[in-house]
Formats: C-alpha cells, structure tokens, sequence
C-alpha cells in the first residue's frame, strides 16, 4: 500500500483500542511503528514491514527473543575498578592514620584517584558500548524499553561513581525490559547502583533512611499524591538491611527491623519484596506505569493520572485493565498498544519530539550512514541534552519540548550534516571523515528492475520525503529538486545527499 498523503488532525482522536485493520495499516503507518517501538527503519524495512500487516509487523517486534543477537556479557568490563579495600588495606590505612604515616596516606589517595581515572575511562566506554548496540541491534524495540527504563529509574554516574554498577543495572533492565513490572521493582530494589543512588546503603534500623521507599512510590510506581507520609516512613522501614558488597546485593538482617508495619493498607512484619506486593496491590500502579508508557510511545500527557481527560484518560484506563488482567507483565500492554487504531490516529503520527538518542541512533539506522566518530556522536548527543548514565535527576529527562532551544537545534542539524557528509565545523576549523557514503541504495526506485534507466525525478524526492519524514510537505519535492540539480542529477548519489540534507533540516525531522 502506498504513502498516505499528509492529512489535517481530525477533530475527534480515535479512542478505538481495538486493532488497526489490514487495509488500514499502509507505508506510513509501518513507519510510525518503527520509530515509535525503536529508532526508525529504511525504505525497504518500512515496505516489508507494510506488507506483512499489523498482526505480523507488531509480534516480530514485540517478539525479540526470537531473533539472534550476540548478548553483552557480565565479564565484558573490569568489575574490580572500583572495588573495596581489603582487609589488609583497611589495617594498613588505619595503622597510617594513627602513626599520623602522611607517605602512606598519599599512596592511598593515588591508588584511588587512579581508580577513579580508570573508571571514568570506562564509563565512557560503556557508554559507546550502548549507543553501538542500539545502531546495530535486531531487536530495536529491546533497546528501547532498556531507553524507556534508564528514564523511569533514572540513575547517575556521578553521585555512583562505580562504571560497572551502572553496567549492571542496564543489563538488568534490559533483561526484564518486556518482562514482569512487579519483577522489575524486586530487582530495583537490589540494585547495587540504585541502592547507592538513593542511600538505601545507609537505611538501618535505628535510623531509616527514605529516600528510596518515597522515590520508589512517587516516580517509579505510584506517582505523587497517592501515598501518604506515613507508607513513605513504613516502606522506609520495610527496606531496610537491603544493601549491597562489592558487585552485589546483601541482606544485613542485622540492620532490618522486624516490627509490624503498615504501607498502604498492607499490615504485617512487611521487608522489601512485601514493600513490592503492596505497590503492585494499589490501584494507581497499573494507571501510572501505563501513563508513562503512553508518554514515551504515543505523546507527551500530563504525569498525573488524575488530570488526564478524554482519549488519553480512555486509553490509559484500558491498557490499565489489561495490565492488571496480565498480572503486570508487560508484553500484553505494548502488544494492545501497538496494535490499536488510537496508535495510529493521524493526531499521534508524527507529533512526538525525537530525543536526542532517537534523533542520532535513528538517523544511522535509517539513513545507513557510516557512525563517523562515535566520541564525536555521543558529545553531539550529550550537548542536546541526553547523556546516558547521566540523567540530570531521579526523574530523569523532561522530554519533549524541553529537547529543543536554539542550541540544541543548531547541535541537532550540525549532527545530522556530519553524518551525511562527514563534515564537521567545530572551534573555527572543518573536520572531515571521509568513509564512503552512497545514499542511492536508500531509495527503493532506484533498484526497481522495472524502470529502464534514471527514476523520474520526481519519484526520487517524493520517496525521499516518504521514509525521511514520513509526509510531503507542500512544495517540498521542488525544494529538494532544484537543490539536487545545482550538484547533479537528482538521481545521483550527490543529487539525493543534497536532497537528504535538506529534508533532515526540516522541523518535520525533529518529529517522529
């Protein structure tokens, strides 16, 4: 089926959960599921995509086990960077600090600015490791739920400072990405850097620390509002002893207190997994975990439940219901959502902002550009504004709107010219790289065994626009024409590169 023409937003969004209908699920359609359940897709992925159907194209996504891909490895980086003194260090440090010993105290304090040093080095390592796996991925939609997760439990390197507690925590959440959510919050709460994070390392008995048992209610689970001081005070008690040795959880029964507790209604000698059961118990969970869903998949809404109104009220309340029938896995849930006619309501295609992860990743991805320099990709990407392992609080990235500003768009358009060309202005001087890059394979008329010769020109810039942006602004083909003819011919791999650049320029490529 081919490219839908742009249409105005109807005055009624489609609120129908039920399933886009075959004949109904075109060109533009596949390509708004690419992007939304990963980072965008060629033509020919698109076109195979849309002739496979709704049913087909939504299962081989959500459906990634099934498709092979070399898994990272817990041995991939150094756990010991950062690893605690040993006994023998700490009686040696001790025995310095009493003798007043200032030469053995400043080899101490080398051993541990070299630590850090190191670990530093290899955070950034980790952190190309994820941006390459995301570009080269089989299974886009498992990277992003891993994106999707990152947000929602929004940890820090800085206030971690342990590189392979944050490797630990990614691979954990991209395990249980699709999983179980009660499963996702009994493997939070063991979270070496979580545990870090949010002091739970410091939660005792005789002095309950609630930083995390008030962050996991109000932004992890619950939302703010619908919990009261008292379940914060009470789940701060139910967590405590759960800590954490080296690379791993540990729980100090020492430090934990055995008495009767209440959280939400729950009554009974409650620890950490029981904390759990009485979030999963309450009936704002499922609304706020699918709210969130919903702003990362479909568009942005309010983080209240309470103040959605209308087809996003009607929408959550029903992935809502089908959380719960599922027992909070959630599989079911983006299966629901993907599938549904409100998915692909003209109002929700095209309308979200790319973050700057979405931008980059999905630029290489379907664009088949050559990744360039990654170190110089992944500081592009943190001036935007997205620095992996390095969300700017426990609530993570705002999103949305607050992705563009003037620099950052400058930043965005600067990326997406050195991708294509390879050229890049920075401090006053122009560094190239020249790996070859021919767009034509890109653009599926040019491989047609059915057209002798050269495509007409204007297919060549209307297949441009369909997969580049997924519409066809109005006077745009001419645009991308008469920019291609002042380089060559339209059908030339200058002539689309000139075109590429152009609609890649455009507001409508800040949107997916």
């Amino acid at each position: 089926m081919g490219t839908h023409a742009t249409t105005t937003q109807p005055d009624r969004i489609e609120t129908s959960m039920l399933p886009i209908r075959d004949e109904e699920f075109g060109y533009r359609e596949a390509r708004h599921l690419l992007w939304r359940a990963g980072f965008g897709g060629t033509d020919e992925q698109i076109r195979t995509l849309a002739g496979w159907g709704p049913k087909k194209a939504v299962d081989f996504i959500l459906d990634y086990d099934d498709i092979p891909f070399e898994n990272d490895s817990p041995t991939a980086f150094d756990h010991n960077i950062m690893r605690s003194r040993t006994r023998e260090e700490n009686m040696a440090l001790r025995r310095a600090q009493q003798a007043g010993d200032e030469n053995t105290l400043s080899k101490f304090r080398e051993m541990r600015q070299s630590a850090q040093r190191d670990d530093r080095r290899q955070m950034r390592e980790i952190r190309h490791w994820w941006l390459t796996r995301m570009i080269q991925t089989p299974r886009p939609l498992e990277e992003k739920m891993a994106l999707f997760w990152h947000g929602h439990f929004a940890t820090s390197y800085r206030t971690i400072e342990d590189s392979y507690h944050m490797y630990q925590q990614n691979r954990m959440l991209r395990g249980l990405a699709l999983g179980n959510f009660r499963d996702l919050l009994l493997a939070i709460i063991r979270d070496p850097a979580m545990l870090r994070y949010l002091n739970n390392n410091q939660n005792r008995k005789d002095a309950p620390n609630e930083n995390l048992a008030r962050e996991i209610m109000e932004l992890f689970s619950l939302g703010e509002g619908n919990y009261s001081e008292r379940d914060i005070r009470e789940g701060a008690r139910a967590l405590t002893g759960f800590t954490y040795r080296d690379d791993a959880f540990f729980y100090n029964d020492r430090q934990h207190d055995e008495g009767s507790k209440r959280v939400l209604g729950v009554y009974g000698n409650i620890d950490g997994d029981g904390f759990v059961n009485a979030i999963i118990r309450s009936p704002h969970c499922a609304p706020f975990i699918c709210a969130k869903l919903y702003r990362f998949f479909v568009r942005e809404i309010p983080t209240d439940t309470k103040a959605l109104e209308g087809a996003e009220r009607t929408v959550v309340r029903s992935l809502s219901q089908t959380m719960e029938q599922a027992r909070f896995e959630i599989k079911p849930v983006l299966r629901k959502l993907l599938l549904s006619r409100h998915f692909y309501d003209p109002s929700v295609m095209g309308n979200k902002i790319k973050s700057p992860v979405e931008l980059v990743v999905g630029a290489v991805r379907s664009l088949n550009t050559p990744v360039r320099n990654l170190t110089t990709v992944a500081r592009a990407i943190d001036t935007m504004g997205q620095s992996l392992f390095l969300p700017p609080s426990v609530k993570g990235w705002d999103g949305g709107r607050a992705w563009i500003n003037t620099s950052t768009l400058f930043t965005r358009q600067n990326t997406l010219v050195y991708l294509l060309t390879g050229e890049l202005a920075q401090n006053n001087t122009r560094f190239v790289d020249r790996t070859p890059y021919d767009p034509r394979l890109l653009v599926s008329c040019m491989n047609d065994p059915r057209i002798e010769g050269d495509p007409p020109d204007e297919l060549i810039a209307n297949q441009v626009m369909d997969f580049v942006l997924g519409r066809r602004p109005y006077g745009a083909a001419d645009q991308l024409l008469s920019a291609a003819y002042k380089v060559d011919k339209p059908a030339s791999s200058s002539g689309i590169r000139t075109m590429l650049l152009l609609t890649t320029s455009m507001p409508e490529y800040q949107l997916c």
